[in-house]
């Protein structure tokens, strides 16, 4: 069975054209993009608040909840709950994320970081990605009944999606994000539903406070940085190999060469294993703005994921070759 079912539930596909309300005769914003961007990170990480979004992609909808609060000793607390289907949550407690996920054991891991559908970067330094990405500030909105400042991250280049966001015009909180084409075509939209921001934090926070995690998973030094058979020769303007491993898949328990690339906003990752193919043209699965490619050129399979044209995709998986090392 080709790899990429395992990486990709197939599902159809909707491109509706994504309609930005502005309110023209307050379009004029006396705070730059950068400003407002600033606002938005600081929002992320030192509101306490309780708040709820749907996923929004291929005319289903994927609802969450989200807690975030600081203790008095400023240490940060934080719950992502998946609402639909088996229970998913993810937990923090300063720089311990937990997982409690149907399929496997809980576990921790050492990070600030959860994993979300909405990008951590928005949290964290977001000039990063100057390199590949212009701010715009466009106009004013309206959201979740607030008044709403309208700021799009926009690539350099054709490789890249941009990612438009509504930011709450007082606190600077986020309250919708859209992923869209260059054309202006929404491909994955974030929309909050309930936001409440507090003195204190909520009472879910202050109970994780006092629960005990589970254990901290022991990853062997130098697990996430191995060598690997192959290499990419080349990569969206902005990406960096962020770690790269051997493992097997949990379903198949195939083995398969990994590594992860990302430019701040988006991670792509890249799957190389043997095939008893020789070839098979590359085949395409799209789930939102998500895109998976497979492709097997002269027995080897390569599998492409990430929040990418297929043009990108395309160009990366052509660009991956075996490393031919010196005999011993």
């Amino acid at each position: 069975m080709k790899l990429v079912t395992w990486l990709l539930l197939l599902v159809s596909v909707s491109l509706p054209v994504l309609a930005v309300e502005v309110d023209s005769a307050e379009s004029d914003s006396p705070e730059s993009a950068d400003v407002w961007l600033a606002r938005l990170s600081q929002s992320l990480q030192s509101l306490n608040f309780s708040t709820s979004f749907v996923v929004v992609k291929n005319n289903h909808a994927d609802p969450y909840h989200w807690f975030h609060g600081l203790k008095e000793d400023k240490v940060e607390l934080e719950i992502l709950s998946l609402l639909n289907g088996p229970r998913r949550d993810i937990l923090r407690k300063d720089n311990i994320v937990s997982y409690i996920e149907p399929e496997l054991p809980p576990y921790s891991i050492y990070s600030t970081l959860v994993s979300s559908p909405i990008p951590s970067i928005l949290s964290g330094d977001i000039q990063t990605l100057t390199e590949s990405y212009d701010f715009v500030s466009v106009g004013k909105s309206r959201v979740l009944g607030r008044s709403a400042q309208i700021i799009r991250i926009v690539p350099k280049d054709q490789t890249k999606y941009g990612h438009w966001l509504w930011l709450d015009q007082k606190t600077g909180f986020l309250l919708k994000l859209a992923i869209v084409t260059k054309q202006g075509k929404q491909l994955e939209q974030i929309q909050f539903t309930h936001l409440d921001i507090t003195e204190n934090p909520a009472e879910s926070l202050l109970q994780l406070a006092t629960t005990e995690l589970p254990e901290v998973v022991d990853i062997p030094d130098g697990y996430q940085d191995q060598e690997l058979s192959w290499q990419v020769n080349w990569l969206p303007q902005g990406f960096k190999k962020l770690s790269a491993n051997r493992h097997r898949i949990v379903s198949t328990k195939q083995p398969v060469e990994f590594a992860l690339f990302g430019d701040g906003l988006i991670d792509v990752s890249v799957y190389v294993t043997s095939s008893k193919e020789q070839q098979r043209t590359a085949d395409y699965v799209l789930d939102g703005a998500t895109l998976a490619l497979n492709q097997v050129v002269n027995g080897v399979e390569v599998s492409v994921v990430g929040k990418i044209p297929s043009q990108t995709a395309k160009q990366i998986a052509d660009s991956v070759t075996l490393i031919t090392r010196p005999a011993p």
